[in-house]
């Protein structure tokens, strides 16, 4: 009798957990894309290099193929902050131009390690390519023309070493807006790899980090800082910091 109902009560126990089982492989399977945002911390590009958005589709139960545009700006590793003596307003030393760049991606997506539905740390490799569009804005500095500590001689000019030699004159920088209309479009490629690390509660959500490697070069040499030595390729290290959905 007590093999009886211990067979019944495990049959019982099948019935209820296999259609259980079947339920959350296909809840696990029945997302077929995601969206995700966020920040994108990098070497090139101070404290916040820029930020991005990407979207992701489902090829198969381990690979997801996604789209993305990152739009960050690359400085350059000799920038240093400077104050003027007479304003008290920062400016850039040297540097001529800003560098904004676009980056359309096409990628995929491994998963490596899958987290379960409610918690743990879910781990996939990651590798894109796509173009570069890289805009060199000038950069505007308040430089004066005139006697030091009046400003009827103060023009807004772009920074240029063989006009703006004298580093006391200058009263600050004209901010980006300045130049932004003035900017000229330059195309690269670049191809990127790394691996994310995806927490959350629920499947549903997206929340996690990124880390990699991005080589990134350019036709031509892209000038920043012209009394510096720049470049036409560019290496760095990134952290992106995202959120998102799945449905």
């Amino acid at each position: 009798m007590i093999r009886y109902i211990a067979f019944v009560l495990t049959l019982a126990f099948a019935g209820i957990a296999l259609p259980a089982l079947a339920q959350s492989e296909e809840e696990e399977e029945s997302f077929d894309n995601e969206l995700s945002y966020g920040l994108n911390l990098n070497s090139n590009g101070g404290l916040i290099g820029g930020v991005f958005v990407r979207s992701a589709y489902t090829m198969n139960h381990n690979m997801l193929q996604f789209g993305a545009l990152e739009i960050v700006e690359v400085k350059h590793p000799r920038e240093q902050r400077f104050y003027s003596g007479e304003t008290g307003d920062s400016y850039i030393r040297g540097k001529q131009n800003y560098l904004f760049v676009v980056r359309p991606q096409y990628g995929r997506e491994l998963v490596l390690f899958r987290k379960a539905a409610e918690s743990g740390v879910q781990v996939n490799a990651i590798g894109a390519i796509g173009p570069s569009l890289g805009f060199l804005v000038p950069y505007y500095v308040r430089y004066n023309y005139g006697l030091q500590g009046t400003s009827e001689g103060v023009r807004t000019e772009q920074y240029n070493p063989q006009d703006h030699k004298d580093l006391a004159r200058i009263q600050g920088s004209g901010g980006v807006f300045t130049g932004l209309g003035e900017s000229a479009l330059n195309i690269g490629a670049h191809v990127k790899a790394g691996l994310s690390f995806e927490y959350g509660r629920y499947n549903e959500s997206i929340a996690g980090v990124e880390v990699g490697v991005m080589v990134e070069m350019y036709t031509k040499e892209l000038v920043i800082i012209p009394e510096a030595s720049n470049n036409s390729r560019f290496t760095s290290v990134y952290l992106n910091i995202y959120y998102g959905r799945r449905k």
